[in-house]
């Protein structure tokens, strides 16, 4: 359950944060969130989400952006594939060094892989050596906060059952002194 909502929480965060990732500059719990999600539920939950995320992304695109959906776009529905299964690799490994590992590897390949495919698209960056080097410096900010928030995000996420845990834990030694 706690999966689901963190999730929902997500979508909401970009669904009504200005303009998406980019009125945050790429401070998001997503990443966080499809890791948490990928580490607690069965793999056959994630194409609902999958779902939700990628119907996300074509009203961000549409509606908001006023842009049309392009061959791009899939790149990054694959991305939230790929993170679901990172987040997969965590169920029995669930320990800080192994969820920084995670962030860390959710926020690097997000930053290579989605902006090759701008790039690869050609619609804002020319097909150059050039146009390639600007798209990855140009969105070395997102890449920043993006990062920090995939590590920060995710400790959050991946505390808050052991945090359940001990509060619920304490509450009933408290009731059995009692």
């Amino acid at each position: 359950m706690l999966a689901y909502l963190l999730v929902l929480m997500a979508i909401a965060v970009r669904l009504f944060s200005g303009l998406g990732s980019i009125g945050t500059m790429g401070f998001s719990p997503l990443d966080a969130a499809l890791l948490f999600f990928g580490s607690r539920m069965p793999r056959k939950h994630f194409l609902a989400v999958l779902a939700l995320l990628i119907g996300t992304d074509i009203y961000l695109t549409t509606q908001r952006y006023g842009m049309a959906v392009t061959w791009d776009q899939s790149i990054i529905g694959a991305f939230y594939l790929g993170v679901f299964f990172l987040g997969s690799f965590l169920k029995s490994r669930v320990k800080p060094l192994y969820v920084g590992a995670a962030a860390l590897t959710s926020a690097v390949s997000f930053f290579i892989v989605s902006n090759f495919g701008v790039w690869l698209a050609g619609m804002l960056y020319p097909r150059t050596w050039a146009g390639f080097t600007a798209c990855y410096v140009a969105a070395i900010p997102f890449f920043k906060t993006g990062l920090v928030s995939d590590l920060v995000f995710s400790a959050v996420f991946f505390s808050l059952p052991v945090f359940y845990a001990r509060l619920s834990g304490s509450t009933a030694s408290s009731k059995a002194a009692a």
